[in-house]
């Protein structure tokens, strides 16, 4: 069993889901990137401040971080032992993405009150500008990793279901 993973993917893949349901399981702690980035009043930390708060967390011994944070994966790939990409069509995420707003979450400072179109366009954009660069980066560090890809949610779900075994 892993002690140390990175739960990727595209904004409405469910990675916070999955990653609370990997918790769950696991007993592992959780930490949500989006909680380091942003701040209740909707502003954001600065990038020292979100570095020196990752860093704190990488070094511990035991951890599930969710989220993309391209500027930091190559960070958290060399401390993670497994990676969870969660590589779902595009549909999927923007209805994911969605189906979210107005509920309370644990995962955000804030409730989301509306699908913003910035953050639908950076869905959209996602699978072009993003993804390649996640598979080239967990490519260098695969040697090392053990790197779980789904494809869908059921792919998720009976992996989850798996290791309540």
């Amino acid at each position: 069993m892993f002690k140390k993973a990175i739960v990727i993917g595209s904004p409405g893949a469910g990675k916070s889901t999955f990653s609370r349901k990997l918790r769950d399981v696991t007993g592992l702690p959780l930490y949500y990137l989006d909680m380091l980035w942003h701040k209740p009043d909707k502003t954001t930390s600065s990038r020292q401040e979100f570095d020196m708060k990752l860093k704190d967390i990488l070094i511990r011994d035991r951890w599930i971080i969710d989220g993309n944070y391209n500027r930091t994966l190559e960070m958290r790939l060399k401390y993670c032992d497994t990676v969870f990409l969660l590589d779902f069509p595009l549909d999927v995420c923007l209805s994911g993405a969605e189906s979210r707003i107005g509920k309370e979450r644990e995962d955000l400072p804030w409730h989301e009150t509306e699908f913003d179109s910035e953050f639908r366009q950076f869905i959209l954009d996602f699978p072009k500008e993003s993804l390649p660069q996640i598979y080239e980066l967990i490519e260098k560090y695969r040697k090392d990793k053990h790197v779980i890809i789904f494809k869908s949610r059921k792919d998720s779900e009976e992996y989850l279901n798996r290791i309540l075994i």
